[in-house]
């Protein structure tokens, strides 16, 4: 896995060893870039923006997003066997100034509240996570989000999601076996 654009592309993303990590692969996250960039049913910009990074694993979009010129990103990744991989790939690619890691139970320990605002939120949830409607529900509370801000939620393409009613669907992609949803709130 490689950084696709920007600054640091092509540089190399290490990845975990083990089974239980799914990396995001690189033509799913080419493509959710390509419609960051390109959609016209959102005005978000990549350049100068925060980025807050949720079940970041080995950091892949977060890295992607600095290398194309996001002011800065945190990362929220609490499994022990890749936080010393990412720690190593912000140290890597040099984004350690540009980037923050909150190493917290994402549900139980991590008060949105106390975070600054964001232009993109990225959740990329365990497939078999089912609480990602009440994660959306502690962002909204929190009012963390900029205007013109997006929320991308990568998942399973069968898995049938809970959002919150004010969570508004902007566009939906299928990539072989997941899903990608685009979304603000209303």
């Amino acid at each position: 896995m490689r950084i696709i654009a920007g600054t640091s592309k092509g540089k190399k993303i290490l990845q975990p060893k083990d089974q239980l990590t799914r990396p995001l692969k690189d033509l799913t996250k080419e493509s959710i870039f390509n419609i960051i960039m390109h959609s016209n049913k959102f005005d978000t910009k990549i350049e100068n923006s925060n980025i807050l990074d949720l079940f970041s694993g080995v950091g892949s979009f977060g890295l992607e997003c600095l290398s194309r010129g996001a002011s800065n990103a945190i990362f929220v990744e609490n499994y022990k066997e890749v936080l010393d991989i990412l720690k190593k790939n912000i140290k890597n690619l040099n984004y350690v100034n540009s980037s923050s890691i909150i190493e917290k139970d994402i549900f139980d320990k991590l008060d949105f509240k106390t975070l600054n605002k964001f232009d993109i939120i990225f959740i990329d949830a365990p497939y078999k996570e089912k609480r990602v409607g009440i994660l959306l529900q502690k962002i909204f509370d929190a009012k963390i989000l900029n205007n013109k801000a997006i929320i991308i939620i990568h998942r399973h393409k069968k898995e049938n999601e809970n959002f919150i009613d004010n969570f508004n669907i902007i566009e939906e992609k299928v990539y072989g076996i997941s899903k990608v949803i685009f979304g603000n709130f209303f």
